[in-house]
């Protein structure tokens, strides 16, 4: 059987959505877009949903015609991968927006800060699922942030505790993802990018939140986690610091040792040691093979060959091939010949 092959997240939205999300320019590195976010639905008004789901039905369909077996909805509801889902917790304020330095001073931003106990509301992601799941007969992953990046993306006024908030949004999570899992989604993705910048509190706390995440989870859903080592600013921006590779070593036993079954590592940006893939012997790895901050494409021979690398370390029942994160940066036309190009690739080894 060829590799199986999935996308991460986000994927180019459609011009005809007027959502601006922090892939357009200067938006990621001054302030979220949270009033612009919050008055473009406002203009949508009865039109919103139809747009959404026309909209991931879109970009699930590119994703199918390049080969993709477990697509995304691209996260076209979303102003980011994080905020989305704290707009729908109670403990958030969005009007309160508080200057912090984020992913180790690479940059600085506006943030939402948490004014009280982090709580669920209504499960939200269920229909989410349901309206994108209706455009394809392939099964549709769906991502949410994990308790220690929406702690860093955020600004804390609150717990003054990160051991206690992470518990309190994991739980809140959970609720979440059992909903999803009721619903009937079968492929849940915890997005922890922040692993890799703290490999110290992934191991303290972090990888115990991400568990508590899954508490009560059925069998019949995959349980991934992403960890990749942060966007740049912008396409092609070559000096952005991204993440000490070696986390990626430093977690990787707690990680295997862990419920998580597929796990998805950045690669194509920035080579690892594959070595690192022995360190998984439980654990499916989802290998980034596509680069996802350059503008430069892949040939189909280089992503095989790298993929043929990776299977000297790794069975091919544990490895699947992705790109390294989502695909916002690009042209929906650079997103399509990026995923073109992975899906022959690891379809043909």
């Amino acid at each position: 059987m060829p590799l199986l092959t999935t996308t991460i997240g986000a994927y180019p939205k459609p011009s005809y959505l007027p959502v601006l999300d922090w892939f357009d320019k200067g938006l990621m590195t001054t302030r979220i877009p949270t009033e612009v976010y919050e008055k473009t639905l406002e203009t949508m008004g009865d039109e919103a949903e139809s747009l959404f789901t026309r909209a991931a039905c879109d970009v699930i369909r590119d994703q199918v015609d390049c080969g993709i077996d477990i697509p995304t909805d691209g996260e076209v509801r979303r102003e980011n991968y994080i905020h989305y889902h704290c707009r729908h917790l109670e403990g958030f304020d969005f009007e309160k927006l508080v200057p912090k330095s984020l992913r180790q001073g690479a940059y600085t931003v506006e943030l939402p800060s948490i004014v009280g106990p982090i709580k669920a509301r209504g499960p939200f992601l269920p229909s989410d699922w349901r309206a994108a799941q209706s455009c394809t007969d392939r099964p549709v992953k769906v991502t949410l942030p994990g308790p220690l990046t929406i702690a860093d993306t955020t600004v804390d006024l609150h717990y003054d505790d990160e051991v206690r908030l992470g518990h309190d949004l994991a739980a809140a999570l959970n609720q979440e993802i059992l909903a999803l899992a009721a619903a009937g989604c079968r492929h849940i993705q915890i997005d922890e990018p922040l692993f890799a910048r703290y490999p110290e509190k992934a191991l303290a706390f972090g990888i115990e939140h991400l568990e508590s995440c899954w508490q009560g989870v059925p069998d019949a859903v995959t349980r991934t986690a992403h960890m990749c080592c942060g966007y740049p600013n912008e396409l092609d921006d070559k000096d952005y610091p991204k993440a000490d590779p070696e986390a990626y070593m430093q977690i990787a036993e707690a990680l295997d040792d862990s419920s998580v079954q597929a796990l998805s590592l950045e690669d194509a940006h920035r080579h690892n040691d594959l070595k690192l893939l022995e360190s998984f012997q439980n654990t499916t790895v989802i290998l980034g093979l596509v680069k996802i901050a350059s503008s430069q494409m892949e040939t189909v021979e280089e992503v095989r060959a790298r993929i043929l690398q990776a299977l000297e370390h790794i069975p091919a029942e544990r490895l699947m091939a992705a790109p390294d994160c989502g695909l916002g940066y690009f042209t929906r036309e650079q997103a399509m010949t990026k995923l073109r190009t992975l899906c022959e690739a690891a379809h043909a080894v």
